[in-house]
C-alpha cells in the first residue's frame, strides 16, 4: 500500500481507518497532498473530490447526516477552511458528526506574509465540540522547529533531546486526535483538527512508520436518576392537559409502541412537525394550521400543564410565539446531549435517548381521562375539510403546486427540504408517512440545501428529491459541480423570481427597494445549469404542464432530472395569506 512519507499524516489516517472513518471529501489543494495521498490510496475509505470548499463541507454533512457517523472533509491551508464554515455552524446546530481536518503551514511560516495563510487553530471556536491543534512532526536532520529545542551543549544530547521531543509531539498529536474523532462519535458535532505539515509533501512510502494507539468513544450514558422519574411520573398523572412537541427525529429512532401510548390517551396531543419523522392517526401534524386561525381564548383552552418535548429544532414560529404568551407549568426537555429553553419555561433536562426515557416511563404512566385530545382531534378534522375546500378554489401558485408535488413522490423515498419558505409551505400538507424527511434546521440558512441533498444521495440506496426555492437553488448552484450525483436524484425548483418569503411578511411591497433588497427579483432560470452539469431539465408554467411533467419525473433515467416551476409572485403571499383565514 501507498502511505506519504510524513508520519504526522500517516498518523491521522491510520487513526480515521481504526475509527471507522469511511467517506473522505477532498477538496484539491498542495498542503494537504500528504493526507489527499494517503486516503485516496486507502481501500479501507471512499474518497470523493469535491472543488469548492463551501459545497464540499456540506455534501459532507449530508453524508453524515444519513450515515449519523463522522464524514471528514479535507482541505488546503489558507482561505479553504473558511469556507467550511456554514456546514460546520450547521453541524453544530444539527448534531451532525462533521469532521473537518485542515492542512496547515509550520508555524514558523505563520504570520511573516507566506502565501495561503491564515491562523488556522480554534478558528471555529465558537460552532466545535473540539479544536486538535496537531504539532509538526520533528526530522532527525534538521533543526528548523528553534522554538521547541533547548540550547545543546553536545552532539549526544541534542540527538537525544531531539528523539525525546519526536515522542512527545507524537504522543501528543496521537492523544489529540482520537481525542476530537471521539467527541464527534460520542457527542454527534464538528470537530476540527489542524495538521500542520512542512514541505516535501508529496514523498511516498510503502510502510507505515508510525503505529499509533487507539482510545475507544466512551460508552452512552442513558440512566435517569429515580427521583427525577418518579416526579416525573406523578406530575404526568396528575395532568389533564399534556402536550408532547416534536422537532427535528431521525427516521426508526421511536419504537412504535412508545407512540401508540401516547396516542392512546386522551389527555396528550402529540405535535409533529414534518422533519420529526414520526407518525400516528392520533397525532397533529401541520401544527400552524391548526394553530394559526386561534383567537385568545382558544389559545387558552390549548395551553397545556406539562410540555414535553424532544427532537432539534422548530420550524413554526407560531407553536413558539403560543409557548411564550401561554407557557405551561412544565416544560420537561429529552436529548443525551442539550437542552434548549425555547420557550423560555424550561423546567427539567432529561439527559437520555428519548426512546429510553419512554421505555422507562410510559409503562408506569396512568391513561388519564380528559377531553384535551377529542377536542383538539375535531379542530384537525375541521381543518382538513377546510383544507381541501381551499385548494379546489385557488388559482395556479405555491401553495397548490406544492400541494401537487407533494401527492406523487414515491413511497419509501427520501425528502430533503430547502429553508425559509419551503419547508413552510410543506409544513401546511399531511406527507406521505413512508417518506424519509429531512432539512438542514441548525442554522436555518438558505445555503447548502443542494449539497446537503446530494451528499446524503450519495451514501443511500434510496431515491432521494430535494425541493427548493429559486434563491437557495441558485445560492447553491456550485453544489452540482459534483461528479458524486446519482442518476435516481431528483430536484423540484419552486421558482417565483425572487425571496417570496418577504411578501409574507410585514413591510412596504412593490417598491424599488423591495424588490432590489428583499425579494431581489430575477428572471433567472435553471436551465442552463442543467444543460452545463448533466441534468435532463424540464419546466412547468401552470397546473397542467406541472402535472403531465409529474408523470414521467421519478422513473428511472440515465441522468439526475430537474424539474423548475414557474409560479405567479405577485398572487403567492396573498393566496396563502388568505388560507389562513379561510380555514377557521
Amino acid at each position: 500500500m501507498i502511505y506519504p512519507k510524513i508520519p504526522l499524516a500517516q498518523t491521522v489516517i491510520e487513526l480515521c481507518r481504526a475509527k471507522g472513518v469511511k467517506h473522505i471529501v477532498i477538496s484539491p489543494g498542495s498542503r494537504n497532498a500528504p493526507l489527499t495521498i494517503g486516503f485516496s490510496n486507502n481501500d479501507n475509505f471512499k474518497c470523493y473530490s469535491v472543488v469548492d470548499e463551501r459545497c464540499a463541507a456540506f455534501f459532507a454533512l449530508g453524508i453524515a447526516q444519513k450515515l449519523q457517523e463522522p464524514t471528514a472533509v479535507v482541505c488546503t491551508s489558507g482561505s479553504a477552511l473558511l469556507n467550511y464554515y456554514p456546514a460546520v455552524a450547521e453541524a453544530f446546530y444539527s448534531d451532525i458528526p462533521l469532521l473537518v481536518i485542515s492542512a496547515d503551514r509550520p508555524k514558523h511560516l505563520i504570520g511573516v506574509g507566506d502565501g495561503q495563510t491564515i491562523n488556522q487553530p480554534n478558528v471555529f471556536e465558537n460552532h466545535i465540540l473540539y479544536s486538535a491543534n496537531l504539532k509538526q512532526d520533528l526530522e532527525e536532520d534538521t533543526l528548523e522547529e528553534k522554538e521547541e529545542l533547548p540550547i545543546f551543549k553536545s552532539l549526544e544530547n541534542k540527538l537525544e533531546t531531539l528523539l525525546g521531543l519526536k515522542q512527545s509531539i507524537q504522543e501528543f498529536n496521537e492523544i489529540e486526535i482520537n481525542k476530537a474523532i471521539n467527541i464527534s462519535i460520542a457527542k454527534k458535532g464538528p470537530v476540527h483538527i489542524n495538521v500542520p505539515f512542512n514541505e516535501p509533501l508529496y514523498d511516498m512510502v510503502e510502510e507505515l512508520s508510525v503505529k499509533p494507539e487507539v482510545v475507544e468513544p466512551p460508552a452512552e450514558h442513558l440512566d435517569v436518576d429515580e427521583s427525577i422519574m418518579q416526579d416525573c411520573i406523578s406530575k404526568w398523572n396528575n395532568a389533564k392537559r399534556k402536550l408532547v412537541l416534536v422537532g427535528v427525529n431521525q427516521p426508526n429512532q421511536i419504537e412504535q409502541e412508545w407512540l401508540a401510548i401516547l396516542a392512546k390517551d386522551k389527555s396528550v396531543l402529540v405535535f409533529t412537525e414534518t422533519t420529526s419523522n414520526i407518525h400516528h392517526d392520533s397525532f397533529f401534524p401541520s401544527i400552524d394550521k391548526i394553530i394559526a386561525p386561534l383567537n385568545t381564548e382558544e389559545f387558552k383552552d390549548l395551553q397545556p400543564e406539562i410540555l414535553l418535548t424532544f427532537g432539534g429544532l422548530i420550524v413554526s414560529k407560531k407553536i413558539k410565539a403560543f409557548l411564550r404568551t401561554y407557557k405551561p407549568k412544565e416544560h420537561w426537555h429529552i436529548d443525551t446531549k442539550k437542552a434548549n429553553d425555547t420557550f423560555f419555561c424550561l423546567s427539567k433536562f432529561i439527559e437520555t435517548s428519548p426512546n429510553y426515557f419512554f421505555s422507562k416511563f410510559l409503562n408506569e404512566v396512568s391513561t388519564v381521562e380528559s377531553s384535551y385530545q377529542p377536542i383538539w382531534e375535531r379542530v384537525k378534522q375541521h381543518r382538513r375539510a377546510k383544507h381541501s375546500e381551499y385548494l379546489e378554489r385557488i388559482e395556479f401558485s405555491d401553495f397548490s403546486a406544492f400541494s401537487q408535488v407533494l401527492k406523487t413522490i414515491p413511497d419509501n423515498t427520501v425528502l430533503q427540504l430547502s429553508n425559509s419558505s419551503t419547508v413552510r409551505y410543506v409544513q401546511l400538507f399531511n406527507l406521505n408517512k413512508t417518506l424519509e424527511v429531512y432539512c438542514n434546521r441548525g442554522t436555518s440558512g438558505i445555503d447548502g440545501s443542494t449539497s446537503t441533498a446530494i451528499g446524503f444521495a450519495s451514501a443511500s440506496k434510496k431515491q432521494t428529491t430535494l425541493i427548493t426555492g429559486d434563491l437557495s437553488f441558485l445560492y447553491d448552484s456550485n453544489g452540482l459541480w459534483n461528479t458524486h450525483i446519482p442518476n435516481n436524484f431528483r430536484i423540484i425548483v419552486i421558482n417565483n423570481q425572487g425571496g417570496g418569503i418577504f411578501r409574507i411578511l410585514p413591510g412596504h411591497k412593490n417598491t424599488d427597494n423591495f424588490d432590489a433588497y428583499f425579494e431581489t427579483k430575477h428572471n433567472l432560470t435553471a436551465e442552463h445549469l442543467c444543460n452545463m452539469y448533466g441534468f435532463d431539465y424540464s419546466k412547468a408554467l401552470n397546473e397542467d404542464e406541472l402535472k403531465h411533467s409529474l408523470e414521467t419525473f421519478y422513473t428511472s433515467s440515465s441522468q439526475p432530472k430537474l424539474l423548475e416551476i414557474f409560479t405567479p409572485k405577485n398572487l403567492n403571499d396573498e393566496i396563502l395569506l388568505n388560507y389562513f383565514k379561510y380555514i377557521k
